[in-house]
């Protein structure tokens, strides 16, 4: 089943892209392609801005940064190697936000029941990219197994 926001239900819901209010880190967040690619600027008040949007702008905010030359990201002024435990703790956790705060999203995950996941248009190397397929079907298929 591949997930993405130009699928039917219940792929479509599973999307980052989808608007969805929820806090994280007690930022307020309107959906999760907001923050991941909020993870791209240093400044914390810009931060706070690109969480607050949603899809393709969302996406787009990020586009120009070209944090892959150094592999480093940030987080409420945390400098974060994006290769080290620590960012995939704050992936882990900006999940387990959505996964508690947001009941569609976990409705979602029921509906997909045991199909496969992919996400055909994500990237592989984390390299080029915040979030790899594997780690975004990875997220996905943890925070399902918790539903079971």
């Amino acid at each position: 089943m591949d997930i993405g926001s130009g699928k039917g239900y219940p792929q479509s819901a599973l999307s980052n892209f989808v608007p969805r209010v929820f806090m994280f880190d007690g930022v307020r967040c309107n959906s999760l392609e907001g923050v991941l690619q909020s993870f791209k600027f240093e400044s914390t008040g810009m931060q706070e801005y690109i969480c607050t949007l949603v899809g393709r702008t969302a996406k787009l905010s990020g586009k120009k940064k070209a944090w892959y030359r150094t592999q480093t990201l940030y987080w409420k002024g945390e400098i974060i190697d994006r290769h080290s435990d620590r960012y995939q703790e704050l992936i882990t956790s900006l999940y387990d936000a959505v996964f508690d705060q947001c009941e569609s999203f976990r409705k979602a995950l029921i509906a997909i029941h045991r199909a496969v996941l992919t996400h055909s248009i994500g990237k592989s190397d984390p390299h080029r990219t915040i979030l790899t397929e594997r780690e975004f079907v990875g997220q996905l298929n943890r925070l399902r197994a918790k539903l079971r």
